[in-house]
């Protein structure tokens, strides 16, 4: 009860709640979606998960108890959690389909908890390893989903929605309004947090100046105006971390990047993108507030590469690169496992070559 509790005080009273995420395809057609998770409030007990096949999984209740939907994994899958094996934040089944919850605050609204049915309710936070677990498609989600009820582990915390990825790069997000599940199509590839997706997107057309490259030079009555460096036609992009910003910035630096050959360059870049969304520490706490340290409020950042199934992974503490190649498991044998994903958190530092 004691995780539960703290679960629902990380989405009620977080000071920064920052995911930021992207889709990007390779030139031969691999698709990659990648994001950050980001949350300053504490160190989170961050964990990578690997479920085999008809391994059986039951939700937690609001009452506190464990005593809600059971459901038996037919695909198995592998993602990265945090605080417990169940809250599975983004991951990839073996048929190739990745989910991710993004923090929605505000903004949806699930159904009220009623213990009548707790047979086919089940936490928000356990819905992206149902998802994983049960399907291979998004019209199989959506063909499920008033099958059963998505609730608050604690009714007073925030909204989460879903971005839902196949393989072949066909993308939706899922979000609760009003207890109604409903389902966008995503032609950006890109997420962050609230306000709702539609109104990210009505958004992006508050951006209809901006260009990649260099404005001018421009004629100015007598004078011509120049650039003073590189890039000034994306000269308006916001900057700050809140989630519109971060939402409208993902989408030009996703939109405008050169494709890559392969899965494993796209991936890479998708890192290379998500720097730029790394929170520093401190941001969202005013000047000497912050009463903890982190290396940074981005706590860690996952790419996965749908088509060859393969996880990688930084954290804060660690930037070198980590992989889960979810080719190399057996999952009618492996056993239900999970483990942190730092093991020292402590950078890889590696001394450069110095001829004597």
């Amino acid at each position: 009860m004691k995780k539960i509790c703290f679960i629902a005080y990380i989405v009620v009273s977080a000071p920064a709640m920052a995911c930021t995420g992207i889709t990007l395809k390779s030139k031969d057609n691999a698709v990659i979606t990648a994001r950050t998770v980001d949350w300053s409030g504490s160190k989170m007990d961050n964990i990578y998960v690997i479920v085999p096949r008809d391994y059986t999984e039951q939700s937690l209740l609001p009452n506190g108890t464990q005593d809600g939907m059971k459901f038996k994994s037919k695909y198995g899958f592998a993602g990265l959690g945090m605080q417990r094996p169940e809250f599975i934040v983004d991951g990839t089944n073996e048929a190739g389909l990745n989910v991710g919850l993004f923090y929605f605050p505000s903004f949806g609204k699930y159904e009220s908890f009623n213990a009548k049915y707790k047979s086919e309710t089940i936490a928000d936070f356990q819905v992206v390893s149902w998802i994983l677990s049960q399907f291979s498609t998004i019209d199989e989600v959506k063909h499920a989903i008033d099958s059963v009820r998505i609730v608050n582990i604690d009714p007073t915390a925030s909204t989460v929605h879903w971005r839902i990825t196949e393989p072949n790069g066909h993308q939706v997000v899922m979000e609760i309004i009003d207890g109604v599940p409903m389902f966008y199509e995503n032609p950006v590839g890109v997420i962050a947090n609230s306000p709702n997706f539609e109104w990210h997107m009505t958004n992006l057309n508050n951006y209809v100046n901006l260009y990649p490259g260099t404005a001018g030079p421009t004629p100015f009555g007598p004078i011509k105006l120049r650039s003073l460096s590189n890039g000034t036609g994306l000269r308006g992009l916001p900057g700050d971390f809140s989630s519109p910003s971060r939402f409208v910035r993902a989408a030009f630096f996703k939109t405008y990047s050169i494709p890559q050959k392969t899965a494993t360059d796209t991936a890479m870049q998708s890192f290379h993108i998500l720097n730029n969304f790394d929170v520093p520490f401190g941001t969202a706490y005013k000047v000497g507030t912050a009463t903890f340290d982190m290396p940074s409020a981005t706590q860690w950042t996952i790419a996965t590469d749908t088509k060859n199934l393969k996880i990688y992974y930084h954290t804060m503490y660690n930037r070198t690169l980590r992989q889960i190649d979810m080719g190399k498991i057996d999952f009618d044998t492996i056993k239900f496992q999970y483990h942190p994903l730092d093991t020292i958190e402590s950078e890889t530092i590696m001394n450069a070559k110095i001829n004597k």
